[in-house]
């Protein structure tokens, strides 16, 4: 009995011994860290862009010639057109240039027996165009700007004795809001006014020669597309 003790004894103080060494070579747990937050690259509006827009304008025109001055009736129509622009972001500020050309069907009807070749005088704007900077601050995705430059449109004055069309060029200035709802697309909405110069009415058309000064507000919307 008492040598069954004492090799009992042995064998547990051996197996105590021998512990240490085999936790040892027991593999060590792996600490797993949370998954990496995957990078996403801040929102800027920077870089080129084109688009389309659309919009309602009314006006009128200043007329004048060597027998009185008069103002024809309210100008008003649609246009509809492309544009093409580039903005460079530095902190909240947005720096851009920006071009469009709309087809536009704005018109009025006027009857002065003076300035119209005897009766009743139709001016329209064919078309209008613009080449303007912008300047807005940014709030992330959402950017109030305001904009100027100078502005052209196609002028065309209809007499009982024949039509006069005319290269008007001025000026223009607003201020808009754009959101960029999704991915490189954003949406805008604006109001320009434009002073289109002054312009001239030849005697065969008139009556007599005869300067025209229109002037334009321009409400209309558009969507962009970022590169």
């Amino acid at each position: 009995m008492k040598r069954f003790i004492l090799t009992m004894g042995a064998g547990l103080l051996a197996a105590a011994m021998a512990l240490p060494s085999f936790a040892a070579d027991l593999p060590r747990p792996v600490y797993k860290g949370p998954p990496p937050v995957p990078y996403i690259a801040p929102f800027t509006w920077s870089g080129f862009y084109i688009g389309l827009n659309g919009g309602y304008a009314w006006g009128d025109a200043d007329v004048s010639n060597t027998f009185g001055n008069f103002t024809t009736g309210t100008q008003t129509g649609w246009l509809v057109g492309a544009t093409l622009g580039y903005n460079l972001q530095t902190g909240n500020w947005v720096w851009g240039l920006e071009g469009d050309i709309d087809y536009a069907l704005i018109k009025g009807n006027t009857t002065n027996t003076v300035a119209c070749g005897g009766g009743e005088c139709t001016v329209k704007n064919t078309w209008f165009a613009t080449a303007r900077g912008r300047i807005g601050y940014a709030w992330n995705r959402f950017l109030p700007y305001i904009t100027g430059g100078a502005a052209f449109a196609g002028l065309k004055v209809e007499t009982p004795i024949g039509s006069n069309t005319d290269s008007a060029i001025g000026w223009t200035a607003g201020a808009g809001v754009e959101w960029a709802f999704t991915g490189a697309w954003s949406a805008k909405l604006e109001y320009l006014y434009a002073d289109l110069g002054s312009n001239t009415c030849d005697a065969a058309t008139c009556g007599v020669s005869t300067t025209i000064e229109p002037k334009v507000n321009i409400v209309r919307a558009g969507v962009n597309y970022r590169f």
